[in-house]
């Protein structure tokens, strides 16, 4: 049994009546998911057992057998405006059997597949949400992050339409917002730089945006470290893995300092891998890394020798000749 399965049945004991072990007279009574038993944690006696097995009555050893056993459609989703309960007509004109239909029947599919894409949505806030969500999906795939992200971004962007926060807003800004949010939300290293180039709106917008999201939905988000850019970047830089080792210990060291606050994370973390790249004397261009950051070349100089110098590095003796 394990701890994290022991303190969540503590925790749920203490919301119901105590109840005594009949062997060793104690109330630490727990209950064991896994096994659907309640068991005394003290002594270890089995009280009652679930024989109830809530899991398929088939076996499946790989992803193939899997897909091919199971008899049920695809989880529910919040990046879908019906979450995905809804009902399509396949496009291609072909019946069960593979065959193509006639002219007439063509005719009479086409029509009961415009209606059914126009009945999926009953009124304006359900066409809202449904072309927010599509927003959302365009720009999940521009930027390469994972799914939850994209379910993180809908359920805020829905919590923002159930309070009516859409009004005098543009849909594209606040469905921008929302995908800003769950980054960071969910700790995915993309600056508001990378969110805007993929966006429909201007970075104005989505940074006023996002700053009335958050505070209207009591979204508290710690800052952004910018040691969360530093793999990314090497990565895209193609530098050594002591530079990036080096680029995160510049960070850590420097941001204890607190020489990170009030700057920009992307900025930052360019700076320390410039900076680690003349302390592990591997040549990489500034204008290099400014461009993968999304920054400007006086950003990454400037932040560069604050930080040498915070760590005790005179700039002028690790600076090439020429960058």
């Amino acid at each position: 049994m394990t701890q994290s399965v022991i303190n969540n049945a503590r925790s749920d004991s203490k919301e119901t009546a105590a109840e005594l072990c009949p062997d060793c007279e104690t109330d630490t009574i727990i209950h064991d998911p896994d096994r659907g038993e309640r068991v005394c944690e003290q002594c270890g006696l089995v009280l009652t057992e679930d024989p109830i097995d809530y899991g398929p009555e088939w076996r499946a050893f790989n992803a193939q057998e899997h897909d091919e056993l199971s008899r049920v459609g695809a989880p529910l989703t919040q990046s879908m405006h019906d979450r995905g309960l809804t009902t399509t007509i396949d496009w291609r004109n072909r019946d069960a059997n593979g065959h193509t239909m006639s002219a007439d029947k063509q005719g009479q599919i086409h029509r009961l597949r415009v209606w059914q894409e126009r009945i999926r949505t009953k009124n304006a806030g359900e066409r809202n949400l449904k072309y927010a969500l599509s927003e959302i999906d365009r720009m999940v795939s521009a930027l390469g992050v994972p799914n939850p992200v994209k379910e993180t971004a809908s359920v805020i962007y829905r919590r923002a339409l159930e309070q009516d926060l859409i009004r005098g807003r543009s849909i594209e800004g606040v469905a921008t917002s929302a995908l800003y949010t769950a980054c960071r939300k969910e700790d995915i290293p993309r600056s508001l730089e990378e969110v805007t180039a993929v966006s429909r709106v201007d970075q104005r917008e989505i940074g006023r945006t996002y700053r009335y999201i958050a505070d209207e939905l009591n979204i508290n988000l710690e800052p952004t470290n910018p040691r969360q850019f530093v793999p990314r970047f090497c990565s895209e830089l193609d530098v050594g893995k002591n530079v990036e080792t080096m680029a995160v210990e510049i960070i850590d060291e420097t941001t204890d300092q607190g020489l990170h606050s009030g700057k920009s994370p992307t900025g930052f973390a360019a700076a320390a891998i410039y900076a680690a790249g003349l302390l592990c004397e591997e040549t990489i261009p500034q204008r290099a890394v400014a461009e993968t950051a999304q920054t400007t070349v006086v950003t990454v100089r400037n932040r560069y020798r604050e930080q040498l110098e915070a760590i005790d590095h005179s700039p002028a003796a690790t600076e090439p000749s020429s960058t």
